[in-house]
């Protein structure tokens, strides 16, 4: 019997990426949601088997402004009291810290590109353990402040919440596994003016891609594929 995932999306170009292939071998049907243009409250938050949350050019602090975002979060917010299975890439992690209570804010400084992310003890027994000396894509300028009801797994040089997990139903990664090679092309020619500012290099970047990408695609798909198992486990 198929199961149901439900794809939470903000942008055409900021996709489910190479998780996609590895949700349908599970057996999972997906169903992809733009959170700009759907009503979410006609949605039940807790019927998905998966819920997965992208990434936005928007930020969570924005929700005053941008009423969808307010919408999202308290849709969330239920789905996550109810204790469903939900994944946060990015923004999604962002939005899934506010939805638990922690705060979203702009950071000192803006990433782009492949950095490293640094697994906590908790972490080195979690799904994101697989990045652990495997650089991966990074392209986010805001962080946010711990849930307390959830476990860090991973931070980085410039930002200590890389990632959080809540049991094992829920998973939040602020970094960006998802990238192919076609995303991270559209990324760069959408984004030049941000490269630009941050002193960095399209070529050079292009280049660190061409050297990282498989190792992190791998990690990639062994992150999710170890997270839906421990869903399976506690089903």
């Amino acid at each position: 019997m198929s199961k149901r995932a439900v794809v939470i999306e903000h942008d055409p170009s900021i996709s489910l990426g190479n998780l996609e292939p590895v949700l349908r071998e599970a057996g999972y049907d997906i169903e992809i949601v733009d959170a700009r243009s759907v009503d979410l409250s006609s949605l039940d938050s807790s019927a998905a088997d998966v819920v997965v949350v992208l990434g936005n050019d928007s930020g969570v602090y924005e929700k005053d402004h941008l009423t969808y975002i307010a919408e999202e979060e308290k849709w969330l917010a239920s789905r996550l009291e109810a204790q469903r299975p939900t994944l946060g890439v990015c923004f999604g992690a962002q939005i899934m810290a506010s939805a638990l209570g922690g705060e979203v804010y702009k950071g000192d400084s803006t990433q782009i590109g492949y950095r490293t992310v640094t697994p906590t003890p908790e972490g080195a027994t979690s799904p994101v353990a697989v990045f652990d000396g495997v650089p991966v894509v990074q392209w986010h300028g805001d962080t946010f402040t711990l849930p307390k009801q959830a476990t860090r797994l991973a931070g980085s040089s410039d930002y200590a919440n890389e990632a959080f997990a809540i049991d094992d139903w829920a998973l939040a990664i602020q970094f960006h596994p998802e990238v192919t090679v076609e995303i991270y092309r559209q990324w760069l020619a959408d984004g030049r003016e941000s490269v630009a500012n941050q002193g960095l290099s399209e070529v050079e970047l292009m280049r660190e891609h061409e050297e990282l990408n498989v190792r992190m695609q791998e990690a990639s798909a062994q992150m999710l594929r170890t997270w839906l198992r421990g869903l399976e486990k506690t089903q």
